[in-house]
């Protein structure tokens, strides 16, 4: 087994299993000849040779540091009084540097109770204190006494410490996933909005008309195929949408070729480039809305999300443009340039462009959302004649 597989193994092992071994190492070094007696001594007592109570003395030094992270509490209260009996006792063995390593554990990992752990700790040690000097041979100062005091209390900040700081990145991560999570429902409510608002206004539009049209097959003919053909984009990117959506979920067996809506449309990209414009244009022309189109340079090699954010741009403007001056004639201008792409979409006063402005308001804040991330511009404004105008400049090689 590999470094990296041993240490996925050991991971995945409880808690308890993986600070065992500390407690044991501490425990067998304790018992070692040429330490005992040379570990932490407060107090001036003699040292005294193990003998039976020292066993006890040290399984409750060295042993609860198995759960010093699953039951902080219970691992810091039988360390604690080992500890005492260690050094009443006069063993001074090296178990008792498993003390700090304890309040540190304690203070990072204890989740109640917290303050009223260190005054019961801190009035603990008083009588303690008092005992070791009156025992022993008064060669400790109050000072030595209140210095190791202190050194407890830095080990148990330290731990306190540590808590916050895991606390702190806690509560960043969550913070950065809610901030993710709220960004990406923009983001699906803005395509959502994009692609239905768009094909389904067409399809309504083209259906409207087709109601006028029983004298003149032929053009109600035309009228259906351009509702039908309208309705299988509008499949076809929601598709598209809900693949963005669940990358691990493949094409599904209505997605292939000879399902649904055939194999042209599987094969169509998933993301829209501007080449595809005129094909929006000519799907609003068929829904009864004159367009003029014209594109002028040649898009750079790599565009990142602009060409995506351009197509949106003028989808929403003819969009607009059907639902409140349908009718009205509408020019749609696309600029390449070496850095950016600019677009402009207006329609003359003949129809009704000002309720165009206004509209439910969501499909024109995303796009300046949108093209403010990449640093463009953009604006949609009423006109002097009238009528309502959309430009957007849209800085190439971005991503959205």
């Amino acid at each position: 087994m590999s470094i990296q597989g041993a240490g996925r193994v050991w991971r995945r092992l409880d808690v308890t299993v993986r600070d065992l071994p500390l407690g044991i190492l501490f425990l067998v070094v304790s018992v070692l000849p040429g330490l005992r007696g040379h570990g932490t001594e407060v107090g001036d007592l003699p040292t005294r040779p193990f003998d039976a109570l020292a066993v006890l003395t040290l399984a409750l030094e060295c042993l609860p540091l198995a759960v010093r992270r699953r039951w902080p509490a219970v691992c810091l209260a039988l360390v604690t009084c080992g500890f005492a009996l260690d050094q009443l006792r006069g063993y001074h063995s090296a178990a008792g540097t498993a003390l700090p390593i304890v309040l540190i554990s304690a203070g990072s990992h204890l989740e109640h109770r917290r303050r009223a752990t260190v005054v019961l700790l801190t009035v603990a040690y008083v009588p303690l204190a008092i005992a070791l000097s009156q025992l022993g041979s008064g060669g400790e100062t109050p000072a030595e006494f209140v210095t190791f005091y202190l050194v407890l209390a830095l080990a148990w900040g330290a731990g306190a410490w540590l808590r916050a700081t895991r606390l702190a990145e806690a509560e960043r991560r969550e913070r950065v996933a809610a901030e993710t999570r709220t960004a990406e429902r923009a983001q699906i409510a803005r395509e959502l909005h994009d692609v239905v608002t768009h094909h389904v206004t067409a399809m309504v539009v083209q259906a409207e008309a087709a109601r006028y049209l029983t004298a003149a097959p032929e053009r109600l003919e035309q009228s259906l195929t351009a509702v039908s053909d309208t309705g299988r984009r509008a499949i076809t990117d929601l598709r598209h949408l809900l693949d963005l959506l669940n990358p691990d979920h493949g094409p599904g067996p209505g997605t292939g070729p000879g399902h649904g809506t055939g194999a042209t449309e599987a094969k169509e990209p998933r993301t829209p480039a501007v080449g595809r414009v005129l094909t929006l244009v000519e799907q609003t022309r068929r829904a009864g809305q004159p367009v003029d189109f014209t594109e002028q340079g040649t898009p750079p090699a790599s565009t990142g999300s602009a060409d995506l954010v351009a197509y949106r741009v003028v989808q929403e403007a003819l969009t607009n443009a059907l639902k409140y001056a349908h009718g009205s004639r509408t020019s749609v201008q696309v600029r390449h340039g070496e850095r950016e792409i600019t677009v402009e979409v207006s329609t003359d006063g003949t129809g009704s462009p000002s309720a165009a402005a206004v509209g439910s308001g969501r499909g024109l804040a995303g796009l300046r959302e949108r093209i403010g991330v990449l640093g463009g511009d953009f604006h949609a404004g009423s006109g002097t004649d009238g009528g309502f105008t959309v430009r957007a400049r849209i800085p190439a090689g971005g991503t959205s």
